[in-house]
């Protein structure tokens, strides 16, 4: 926790996706490119994404001294270099003389050559052809001083699809899979219950993907597709990486892309040496910034904690993208904030797509750091290049810590696509937005939390919330009675125990009944019909969502439903278990109701914000921490940032130091609308 990503790299890492390839044939637009690199304060790229038709211009003849002199030239200006592997988009040489790397819908139709990530990750000749280049790019890059890292592909799984191949040997090595997950036959009807409707399997061989031409109403089949197609690209990763390092130890990641359905990020964490992602969120798009900031740090939040180390913030605009319906510009100011909240919550590098806009095909519009006009007097250019000059001055600071949360929630893929399948009360139930929703009190409150899935140890933290836990994995009922056996405190929602991991209801008990003190009986999900609320410290909360019966067990009521049949049923439950407690939430309910309902079980635990400070709505607060196991002497640095299109007002309740200008801080401090300041502590402990 809190080592340097990037190994003996020293700042935080500011640059992003360079495309030099794409104006070879302007060298005085390269070296106008170096120049303005460095004014604008930018000490590392991305190279070669989506270069394969430049390395390989044709099969067999690889030319890489275009890049190796753009990498020396970048090096010698003090600029380094992560440098990618080319498979997010294939040449055209490839695709027409080899139709099998090329996709296969669920409909059984080959897609064409074109767009990204339009490959077959089992294809024999898609694997040959990635390997010989990866390996020879390992081999002449692997040992040069000015690169530190590989980028995998780009974005993988990408392109508005969901990452699946339907083609004869994805088919195959789907059977073959499920023959080593479940090892026969008897054992696969049973664990997809498909006697329903009389779809019992009889050989191997009658087994296809799940898709929409065929079988796609036997949730267990469906669920293990979704694995199956997770694995696999996986798979294809790992044999990239396996070629980088024949002639390479630098680390190696991939581009993520925040809550990305296809892939279990959880799993692809462990073969990555770095975690990275792509960060776009629709600032300026509704009445307030606070739900888009919200959601923005707990996908930053949840990359910080797949690894439980410090990030990289591989891709961010400066300014606009151009695929929404709308693009608007970043109003002054937030450029930086967003930036900086990305550092705030773990990451060492803010880089962008990209560095310089192209003049064709589908991104010639979106932001980048220098635009058509070139040139450096652009209020873009100039914003990231304070960007820059701030990020130079907390570096020292930054480099080496890490948010270490008290508080974890539990998010799983697998859980999410289970529950995107249930086929129950709320059809339109959106899983990650319902977790958000259980993450914005805890940002509002200016709370660090870590995300863990149901493989993750939850011994390091005191609260565990788990929204919507509609699936228990094998084990985890087990670890979560450990848990608060041994003084953990477990937060729970509706929804949650309802399934095991091969997507069969459990029958009888809830798996955790002893733990929660309640048992289970029907849900709802009245919307307009029944407006209701629940009672909780003498206040109404209005219910925004499902609504579950339940009755205590030697639970401790703590609110109740106010109207309809259910009025008078528990709607917040609390049990003494060993030497912790349970909370059960039986109803989704409006934002202040988790906020008061927080506030109050943190307060019981003596958790809470790190700064001492009275914040107001808008404004959040993230802490940073040295790797020291003395949390009482450790180094910390917050951020407190205001996401309110006005100037805020916050009241410091202890004496602290501006990181960047030195000024010591206290009582009434004025933010400026889209405002991050830096603090750490003042001499003296801060004291006044």
């Amino acid at each position: 926790m809190g080592r340097k990503v990037m190994g003996d790299f020293g700042g935080i890492i500011h640059g992003g996706d360079y495309n030099p390839d794409q104006w070879l044939d302007r060298p005085e637009i390269l070296a106008e490119d170096l120049q303005l690199m460095k004014k604008a304060n930018v000490n590392c790229v991305s190279l070669g994404i989506f270069a394969w038709s430049h390395l390989e211009p044709e099969e067999g003849n690889y030319d890489f001294e275009w890049l190796e002199e753009i990498i020396q030239r970048l090096y010698e200006h003090g600029i380094y270099t992560i440098l990618a592997t080319p498979t997010g988009a294939m040449p055209q040489w490839l695709t027409n003389k080899y139709e099998e790397v090329l996709q296969v819908n669920e409909y059984g139709v080959r897609n064409y050559p074109g767009k990204r990530h339009n490959y077959c990750p089992s294809s024999p000749v898609m694997r040959e052809k990635t390997r010989q280049l990866d390996m020879r790019l390992s081999e002449r890059f692997g040992g040069h001083p000015g690169v530190i890292g590989w980028h995998i592909s780009n974005e993988i799984g990408g392109n508005g699809g969901d990452g699946a191949c339907h083609c004869a040997y994805c088919q195959n090595a789907f059977r073959e899979w499920l023959k080593e997950r479940y090892g026969s036959l008897d054992r696969l009807n049973a664990a997809w219950w498909t006697g329903f409707w009389s779809h019992t399997y009889t050989d191997w061989s009658q087994i296809r993907s799940a898709s929409a031409r065929g079988e796609d109403l036997v949730h267990g089949q469906k669920l293990d597709w979704k694995r199956f197609v997770d694995s696999r690209q996986l798979d294809f990763c790992k044999e990239e990486i396996k070629a980088v390092r024949s002639h390479s130890t630098l680390p190696v990641t991939t581009n993520m892309m925040e809550f990305f359905y296809t892939f279990d990020y959880f799993q692809w964490a462990k073969t990555l040496d770095i975690i990275s992602w792509d960060s776009y969120p629709d600032w300026h798009s509704g009445t307030d910034e606070l739900r888009t900031a919200a959601t923005t740090a707990a996908a930053h939040s949840l990359m910080r904690s797949l690894k439980k180390q410090s990030f990289l913030l591989m891709e961010s605009t400066p300014s606009v993208v151009n695929w929404r319906s709308i693009n608007r510009l970043k109003r002054p100011g937030m450029h930086e904030l967003s930036s900086l909240q990305a550092v705030a919550c773990g990451s060492d590098s803010v880089q962008y797509f990209q560095w310089r806009k192209s003049r064709g095909s589908s991104e010639k519009y979106h932001g980048a750091v220098v635009d058509h006009r070139g040139g450096e007097d652009t209020r873009v250019f100039r914003e990231v290049t304070r960007l820059g000059e701030r990020l130079g001055k907390i570096a020292t600071r930054v480099i080496g810590t890490i948010n270490r949360p008290r508080i974890a929630m539990i998010f799983d893929w697998e859980n999410w696509w289970a529950l995107d399948d249930a086929y129950a009360v709320d059809n339109n139930l959106d899983y990650r937005e319902v977790f958000v929703d259980f993450f914005y009190p805890l940002w509002a409150l200016g709370i660090d939390v870590d995300m863990v899935d149901m493989e993750g140890a939850l011994d390091a933290y005191s609260v565990v919330i788990a929204p919507l836990n509609y699936m228990y994995k094998k084990g985890y009922a087990d670890k979560v009675r450990a848990f608060v056996r041994q003084g953990g405190c477990y937060i729970t929602t509706c929804w949650s125990g309802e399934v095991d991991e091969t997507d069969l209801t459990y029958t009888g008990a809830h798996p955790l009944e002893d733990v929660l003190g309640i048992r289970t009986e029907e849900i709802d999900a009245p919307g307009g019909y029944c407006e209701n609320s629940v009672r909780y410290q003498g206040v109404d909360y209005r219910i925004t969502g499902l609504c579950g019966l339940v009755h205590a067990l030697g639970a401790k009521v703590l609110a109740e439903y106010q109207n309809d049949f259910y009025k008078g049923y528990p709607a917040l439950t609390r049990n003494v278990y060993g030497n912790g407690e349970a909370y059960y939430i039986a109803s989704l309910n409006e934002q202040s109701f988790l906020k008061a309902f927080y506030s109050e079980v943190l307060r019981e635990r003596g958790l809470g914000c790190g700064l001492a400070v009275r914040l107001t709505e808008g404004v959040t607060v993230n802490e940073r921490n040295s790797t020291s196991e003395e949390q009482d002497t450790a180094e910390k640095i917050w951020f407190l940032q205001n996401f309110n299109r006005e100037p805020a007002t916050v009241e410091l309740l202890e004496c602290y130091e501006n990181v960047e200008t030195g000024e010591r801080l206290s009582g009434e401090i004025k933010l400026q609308a889209f405002e991050c300041v830096v603090l750490g502590r003042a001499d003296g402990r801060n004291e006044f």
